[in-house]
């Protein structure tokens, strides 16, 4: 009787041990992994890197700010996450959107997402939005990609400042994708997503973010 109780036990405990910390990625294609299958996804690779619980995604290809929030309302979340990332406004971007109403969206969602963690800032991390324009669609695309890298970087001046002021982390990868983002070997074959490689290289930013993150109070 003793020994099957102790087994009852150790097994109890290694049930424990395996639990992992929950994280939730919010976003759009670029979070969803367009093109990519689900364990090239950044989100997957990160939570194999700092062994996280497979990642809940809320994201879908073109999802704008509000697209966003209006999934938010929809879902059921069980919080509190260890993680949550928020990286979105590419869309917002290439449909022309003011920038001052994705600075009002963007503050809210993530506000939204540092409630998700239970009112922890430091849990959180914004990523940045990469440059599309590099990219072999943004050759093709017949847009001024010099207009469009500058407003990109007017987007992600406005979500590192709403990070900053909410005590976010910050994970820049805008540079990243601009370097040799038009390379067939960093997209997918829709010559505008990312492909799995890419995604791996964003991890250089994001990892050590999430790393500070999940060693925080």
């Amino acid at each position: 009787m003793w020994l099957s109780l102790a087994a009852i036990t150790l097994a109890a405990g290694a049930t424990t041990a395996e639990v992992k910390p929950r994280f939730l990625a919010l976003g759009d294609s670029y979070t969803i992994g367009e093109g990519v299958s689900d364990s090239e996804r950044w989100p997957n690779q990160l939570a194999a890197a700092v062994q996280l619980d497979t990642p809940e995604i809320v994201a879908r290809t073109g999802w704008t700010t509000d697209e966003l929030a209006a999934a938010m309302d929809a879902r059921t979340f069980h919080a509190p996450y260890a993680l949550v990332t928020l990286a979105v406004g590419v869309n917002n971007q290439y449909r022309g959107r003011d920038l001052a109403n994705y600075r009002s969206e963007f503050t809210r969602l993530l506000q939204r997402a540092i409630e998700l963690t239970g009112g922890k800032p430091q849990h959180v991390i914004v990523v940045s939005i990469p440059d599309w324009g590099v990219t072999r669609f943004g050759h093709a695309s017949g847009r001024d990609l010099a207009k469009t890298a500058r407003e990109i970087n007017a987007y992600n001046a406005a979500n590192a400042q709403i990070a900053t002021m909410l005590h976010v982390r910050y994970a820049d990868v805008t540079a990243i994708s601009r370097n040799g983002g038009d390379q067939s070997d960093m997209l997918v074959g829709d010559g505008l997503h990312p492909s799995a490689a890419m995604y791996t290289r964003w991890l250089e930013t994001i990892t050590p973010a999430a790393k500070a993150a999940l060693s925080s109070p």
